[in-house]
């Protein structure tokens, strides 16, 4: 049977692509989407750019035919209708059942009319919108999650490192007299570009990477980074990982403190004379969700809160010198100048990142669409560091499997410019790591 997708806001928010992610099906976009994309298309946030950009595409398809009839998307993609539903007479109402006025309930009658008419097809409303599809389902409605994006198998997106016990103790002596040895199969298969891996015997053990050019196991020393040094192996990974110019895009992966944004910033300012300018980023996802137009001030002050935890770890990095040491006085230096910057990701789009170390903090509240958009900015000489928690995401239409940051891990793990290391040991202090471990 084929079938008929209804499209949800949401899922038209979360990729302005997403008409064309259905193979051979139809898609159907309810009038009230229409009328719910008008109200996002002003703004300067992410959603209000996906919103004109919906709007932009429906109008091209537009140019010579009404919306009111199937137009074709293309060669082997199905057709796309919006669709005026007068839900006259249905079994379910879920205005009536739900409540009146309401956009969501809106939309699951235009589905549930759509069904009532198409006898042929099956009707499935697409939403990123869990409570909606809830709804939907409660009224005998097909409803899915928009797929496209989604990463299914997050236990691979998840692993840290690959340990390796009771090796030959001469490997193990071979990389601390040569530094790097012949990979010959030491990792059974396993091996990966950029792959991190702890290599053990009875006496010994040995951090290593996997260098895929050369097909060599190097190893890996604790090395400081304006003067912040690793405290464990996953740290000694992430800074090794950080520091190698070869690697351009890093994925820092881990719970609250294990100390990802502040390796990132450290690793930073350790490079600073390879690269014009240093930026931190975050997106902003305000409390409940709350539009930050609320707040008192300019665009600085209303993003100030925001942007806190980047100064934190910024203060945290000059205590590490005395006042008046060289290297305090030279971060003080490069924010007078604006080579740090700290900023919303809001105001990064658009422009060109060249030659520029670019630190995104909190990027598990991106979509795969924005975590694409922000990586192709990047110019030559650029570097990109994503860091994140993919289990504690602040968006209400996303999860583990369908944020950004598990899509790049996911998407480009192997790649020779691509380096992953998940954090797993919290650092900040004890009373944080119970709260991780037991709450």
């Amino acid at each position: 049977m084929s079938k008929i997708f209804v499209l949800d806001t949401s899922v038209l928010l979360f990729d302005h692509n997403a008409i064309l992610n259905f193979q051979d099906n139809n898609i159907v976009i309810p009038i009230t989407v229409l009328e719910e994309l008008d109200n996002f298309k002003i703004g300067n946030d992410t959603k209000n750019f996906e919103a004109r950009e919906v709007i932009r595409n429906l109008d091209k398809l537009a140019e010579h035919n009404g919306l009111n009839e199937w137009i074709s998307l293309g060669d082997h993609l199905g057709k796309l209708k919006i669709f005026n539903s007068q839900a006259e007479n249905l079994v379910n109402d879920a205005e009536k059942i739900y409540g009146k006025g309401k956009g969501d309930h809106k939309i699951i009658n235009a589905a549930l009319d759509l069904k009532s008419k198409s006898k042929r097809a099956k009707v499935v409303l697409v939403t990123k919108d869990i409570n909606l599809r809830l709804k939907a389902k409660a009224l005998g409605l097909d409803a899915e999650d928009y797929l496209t994006g989604r990463v299914e198998d997050v236990g691979s997106v998840s692993e840290g490192f690959e340990e390796f016990n009771n090796l030959d103790a001469e490997i193990i002596a071979r990389l601390y007299n040569e530094k790097s040895i012949k990979e010959n199969n030491i990792l059974n298969g396993n091996k990966i570009a950029n792959g991190y891996y702890v290599l053990n015997n009875c006496t010994q053990s040995a951090l290593v990477r996997y260098n895929e050019e050369t097909d060599e196991i190097v190893r890996i020393d604790k090395n400081y980074a304006y003067g912040i040094k690793p405290k464990n192996a996953e740290q000694t990974f992430a800074v090794d990982a950080l520091l190698n110019d070869d690697i351009k895009l890093v994925a820092l992966q881990g719970v609250a403190g294990t100390g990802k944004t502040l390796l990132a910033l450290a690793a930073a300012l350790e490079q600073m004379s390879k690269y014009e300018q240093i930026i931190l980023s975050r997106p902003i996802v305000p409390l409940s969700n709350r539009d930050i137009g609320f707040l008192p001030g300019d665009a600085e002050d209303k993003i100030s809160p925001y942007m806190m935890p980047l100064w934190d770890n910024l203060k945290f990095i000059k205590k590490q010198y005395k006042e008046n040491s060289r290297k305090s006085i030279a971060i003080e230096q490069l924010q007078k100048e604006g080579k740090i910057e700290v900023t919303a990701l809001t105001f990064i789009r658009g422009r060109s990142l060249s030659n520029v170390f670019f630190i995104v903090d909190e990027a598990q509240n991106l979509t795969p669409h924005e975590i694409k958009t922000i990586i192709t900015r990047a110019g030559e000489g650029t570097k990109i560091i994503f860091t994140g928690d993919i289990h504690q995401i602040d968006s209400p239409y996303m999860d583990e499997k369908s944020n950004g940051l598990t899509y790049i891990i996911d998407r480009l793990k192997g790649q020779p410019l691509f380096a992953h290391v998940k954090l797993q040991k919290g650092e900040r202090s004890e009373l944080a790591n119970l709260a991780n471990n037991l709450l």
